[in-house]
């Protein structure tokens, strides 16, 4: 069964919040210079998403009260889904989703997101890891391993993320192509997140350069080259019931 609980607010939660934001002319500047610079072409389009759009129920395995889901957070829910298709890879979906699995770093841009294990062996995945992701956006927080496959992770937001949801990435096989997906489904945490992603839309656009660049990254350890550039689809589900 789902743990449904509102989180706590309190002062030194804003505090933390802020001192983030504080970090975020550093990491702005970095996405702002690449988006500039960038060849491949990003297709963005958005509709009006529906239940069909919310995230599976957490395992009961791997759930607990420190897990913070989609309802207990604040505004609509997004459903973001950023994917690259790959023509003349070299390995095979299970090979690479190993190493990134092992070591997210190793596609994540370091300049923006950095992924500190906190739960679970160095250089490998098991459901119950855990995660603490360093951004400069409102997304700094922890992070747990809820599903992992040969070809997939599936990670959920902890207490104290200034997001609530989950997002799961995955690669598989598309004939001789391989397609990379990040599929993010999640609201903000609070008030002051919803303030900067919903109304402003300064975090929605760090966020998306963050995982556009994930998904380039993650197609170039492949061995191939990307066709038709960077999808983005957004889904906005303002009523969860």
């Amino acid at each position: 069964m789902l743990i449904r609980r509102r989180s706590r607010r309190n002062p030194a939660g804003l505090v933390h919040r802020i001192a983030i934001v504080l970090r975020w002319p550093i990491g702005l500047l970095a996405v702002s210079w690449r988006y500039m610079w960038r060849t491949t072409p990003i297709h963005r389009s958005e509709s009006d998403g529906d239940v069909h759009d919310l995230p599976p129920p957490v395992p009961p395995e791997v759930l607990d009260d420190d897990v913070q889901p989609v309802e207990d957070g604040v505004g609509p829910m997004f459903r973001r889904r950023y994917s690259v298709r790959v023509e003349g890879a070299t390995k095979r979906p299970a090979e690479v989703m190993a190493t990134f699995a092992g070591d997210p770093n190793c596609s994540a841009p370091g300049e923006v997101a950095v992924f500190l294990k906190t739960r679970g062996q160095p250089g490998a995945m098991t459901a119950g890891d855990e995660f603490l992701i360093r951004m400069p956006g409102p997304w700094d927080g922890p992070v747990r391993v809820i599903d992992r496959t040969p070809t997939s992770f599936r990670l959920a937001t902890l207490r104290g993320h200034l997001e609530a949801g989950q997002i799961e990435f995955g690669c598989c096989p598309d004939g001789d192509w391989l397609v990379f997906e990040i599929d993010s489904c999640a609201r903000s945490g609070d008030r002051f997140s919803h303030l900067l992603y919903s109304w402003l839309g300064l975090a929605k656009e760090i966020q998306l350069n963050l995982w556009v660049e994930t998904c380039l990254r993650f197609a170039a350890r492949t061995g191939g080259r990307v066709r038709g550039g960077v999808q983005v689809h957004t889904r906005r589900l303002s009523e969860l019931s």
